[in-house]
């Protein structure tokens, strides 16, 4: 933490929100933004990563974290099972167009430049392993990018580029936020505990072990980059989910209060 314990220096910053990725359990952000707007810390620009993209894409939408967790609340009737459109492909196993249904329901058509505040989503170049950062174009397409699990989804063909999950280069976009003009960085990392509870599906889930397995896959090589993703945050909240499995979207509510206890301890320590 680079920060005095007073608000009066907290509103001289250029506040940046980092959001890390972690699947069900990234739905955590949406209590940390409840308590950064309750306190009225509102960041002036939010990059994110995987879920992290998409909590991120909805707030920079609305700047309205009580419309947020009504969004979330819905996700808490996602299944694995509705995602499912086989793809005839060898680089995927869902093609995402059904996923790309849901994130136009919540995204729309609206562009980057129709956001309230400047945002950026982290996807990565399966070809070389190189960072993409997405800024233009329409939102819901570049967070189809972020969510890529690669393996599940049938990579975004972009620019030229094959794009799945960020989550791989960048867990937690620290840097690219403080490139987005942040002289103070709070950075949400929702992704610990990456052994989670796999081998532990529910009974529903349990045919669907792959989805799991792959999932897991890209959460345990994003860990071994995490620390260095997280390096040149000022605040860095780490929400307590690691009980959640990461395909557990029916605990929305408890990934909320996670992330609402999370952010209130944090920031306790702050005086603010």
């Amino acid at each position: 933490m680079r920060l005095g314990n007073s608000r009066q220096s907290l509103e001289k910053k250029s506040i940046g929100l980092a959001l890390g990725g972690g699947a069900a359990r990234g739905i955590a952000h949406v209590g940390v933004l409840k308590v950064l707007e309750r306190k009225g810390i509102l960041p002036q620009m939010i990059a994110g990563t995987s879920m992290g993209a998409l909590v991120g894409a909805l707030y920079a939408k609305d700047l309205d974290a009580d419309r947020l967790e009504q969004y979330a609340m819905g996700w808490s009737r996602w299944k694995v099972a509705q995602l499912l459109d086989p793809a005839l492909s060898r680089t995927g196993l869902i093609k995402g167009k059904k996923a790309e249904d849901i994130l136009g329901s919540l995204l729309g058509e609206i562009a980057f430049s129709d956001l309230k505040v400047p945002f950026a989503c982290v996807a990565t170049d399966i070809e070389t392993g190189g960072e993409v950062v997405i800024r233009e174009g329409l939102v819901a397409k570049a967070v189809r990018a972020s969510i890529s699990i690669p393996g599940i989804f049938v990579p975004v063909e972009r620019d030229g580029k094959s794009l799945v999950d960020g989550a791989l280069v960048n867990p937690v976009p620290v840097s690219i936020v403080k490139k987005m003009g942040a002289d103070f960085v709070i950075a949400v990392d929702a992704s610990s505990d990456p052994m989670g509870r796999i081998g532990q599906q529910s009974e529903e889930d349990r045919g669907l072990n792959i989805f799991a397995v792959l999932m897991q896959v890209v959460h345990i090589a994003s860990h071994l980059v995490l620390r260095a993703s997280l390096e040149g945050a000022d605040l860095v909240i780490e929400p307590d989910v690691g009980y959640i499995g990461t395909a557990d979207f029916h605990l929305a509510s408890e990934c909320i209060a996670e992330g609402l206890k999370a952010a209130e301890r944090t920031l306790s320590t702050l005086k603010l």
